[in-house]
């Protein structure tokens, strides 16, 4: 294959990526015999070089970011009752008040991505909680349907900046080699915010409808709180600092050589990550910025690299919609059950999802990748990541069916717990291998690539609440849900093996973009 059509990561391990920074092919940082993505410097300012405890922190503020990314969104499904009352709609409406923050969601990365990579990824995370914050007030003391819808769009935008912004978060504190399990951790947070958010306003609907929102106002403040005083600035110019700050090896060295070689932050006049000012607003400097506009042109752009196009809209749309769904659709599955037991409906897909996670999601993958890689001369292929695919759109089928029958059959509701936990395993495994394998694609693009992936997958949580109540009314359960069922495995499976086999060369010759993120582009 030609070079300049190999990924990244491929070109990285060859030892060209580090050429094209000053660094000749011979010399390079290595883990387990694999070499590391990004490269380190020497700089004590460098995300990548900061304590464990510092970055977990960190990672942390993004997930309880992510968490309410759709915990907003579903919290409120139990109180359809209460909202149908008091604003006098249908419920094909009430489904629509779960749809609305869902497009702030999708509309949102195309606004704050660039401006992410102008300024910041701090401010953006502040500036998005602050509008969260201010929205869900006003969504708590709405007194007509309009200003509520208008209050929950923005709702959905505020906290938008979770998605792309976070995982641009996570790919400056985390090496390559730690990309999985950290990402499929991120990905844990937006599903199970979409989960736990109707168990706890189910709870509180106890109290009002209202109060599920001026609970929701009291986590953003807290939030608010967390990213102003826990969080620095990562963002860093990393192609700039390689050239003044390396690390001073010569031939293979292992990654522990990096902690010993840190270097006086003051040696370069630069003011980056923790020495920024507490609200900057000014672009970061020592990058070569994007326009403000740049993030809407890349997202077009992307339509040009089929790899990230086929996988994301056969994940968005044969298989991660149908999970609102599921969730809009428990209320009237259920309508026997109080709002309370009804949010505790969601107990199913939330240990699903937090099982999936732990047993075969992020690290797991991480572990084939790197045992693969081993096989192959130490060269990771994207492409790896998709093994664990197939179980889960398995998974997720599954448990569409035996969910659609349970309803219809009148079943014990353990019948549906258990398909809940079938669907929900699927669900997580399989947005942590798209995330994960699109990043993996285009590492220097990821932040282009998870705006594709991050409006595209909000776009069909949007759509699909206007459609499913119809659907199910003249369907009924059984063959709504088992056609979702057989849409998911019969449309995922040969896809995902088409890419397995072929996307290497699809990749090839597509190229690669034009552009890269600005860490990696100096002045």
């Amino acid at each position: 294959m030609d070079d300049k059509n190999l990924s990244v990561n491929e070109l990285e391990e060859k030892g060209q990526l580090g050429a094209e920074v000053g660094q000749s092919s011979e010399i390079g940082i290595f883990k387990e015999g694999l070499r590391v993505h990004p490269e380190p410097t020497a700089d004590p300012l460098d995300p990548l070089n900061w304590p464990r405890w510092r970055k977990h922190s960190i990672l942390a503020i993004v997930m309880y970011l992510y968490f309410m990314f759709t915990y907003v969104t579903t919290n409120t499904v139990p109180s359809f009752p209460e909202l149908q009352e008091k604003f006098a709609i249908s419920y094909s409406q009430v489904n629509w008040t779960v749809a609305i923050p869902a497009l702030g969601l999708a509309v949102g990365p195309l606004f704050w991505s660039s401006l992410a990579d102008i300024y910041g990824r701090r401010i953006i995370f502040l500036t998005g909680t602050l509008i969260a914050f201010a929205a869900t007030l006003g969504a708590g003391g709405a007194n007509n349907y309009e200003g509520y819808m208008a209050a929950r769009f923005f709702q959905g935008f505020g906290v938008s900046p979770g998605s792309t912004v976070g995982m641009a978060v996570v790919m400056d504190l985390y090496f390559e080699y730690e990309r999985g399990q950290k990402l499929g951790l991120w990905v844990l947070a937006i599903d199970t915010g979409l989960l736990v958010g109707p168990i706890i306003g189910g709870f509180i609907d106890l109290v009002s409808a209202d109060w599920i929102q001026w609970l929701t106002a009291i986590q953003f403040a807290v939030l608010l709180g967390l990213e102003f005083f826990f969080m620095p600035e990562t963002l860093y110019p990393r192609t700039y600092m390689l050239a003044r700050m390396p690390v001073e090896i010569s031939g293979e060295a292992g990654l522990e050589k990096v902690a010993d070689q840190k270097k006086d932050p003051a040696a370069v006049e630069l003011s980056r990550t923790s020495k920024l000012m507490a609200l900057n607003f000014r672009p970061v400097p020592g990058l070569r910025h994007p326009k403000a506009w740049d993030s809407l042109v890349r997202f077009v752009l992307t339509f040009k690299y089929a790899v990230v196009v086929v996988v994301v809209l056969v994940y968005c749309f044969a298989w991660y919609w149908w999970l609102l769904c599921v969730i809009t659709m428990i209320p009237a599955a259920y309508v026997q059950y109080s709002p309370q037991i009804q949010g505790l409906l969601f107990v199913g897909l939330l240990l699903g999802t937090l099982c999936s996670e732990v047993l075969a999601s992020g690290t797991l993958s991480d572990t084939i990748v790197t045992k693969l890689a081993k096989k192959n001369n130490g060269v990771r292929l994207p492409e790896t990541r998709l093994w664990l695919a197939y179980p889960a759109a398995l998974l997720s089928a599954v448990g569409l069916v035996i969910w659609g029958i349970s309803i219809d059959q009148e079943y014990h509701w353990m019948v549906g717990q258990v398909a809940f936990f079938l669907f929900g395993a699927g669900i997580q495994m399989g947005n942590t291998v798209t995330a994960s394998y699109v990043v993996d694609c285009y590492p220097l693009q990821s932040m282009s690539v998870i705006t594709f992936y991050a409006v595209l997958i909000n776009f069909s949580a949007f759509a699909s609440p206007f459609f499913i109540a119809p659907w199910q009314a003249q369907s009924g359960f059984t063959w709504t849900f088992a056609a979702q069922g057989i849409i998911t495995f019969f449309a995922s499976v040969p896809v995902i093996g088409i890419l397995h086999r072929w996307g290497g060369s699809l990749r090839a010759a597509t190229g690669q973009p034009s552009w890269v993120n600005p860490e990696y582009d100096a002045m």
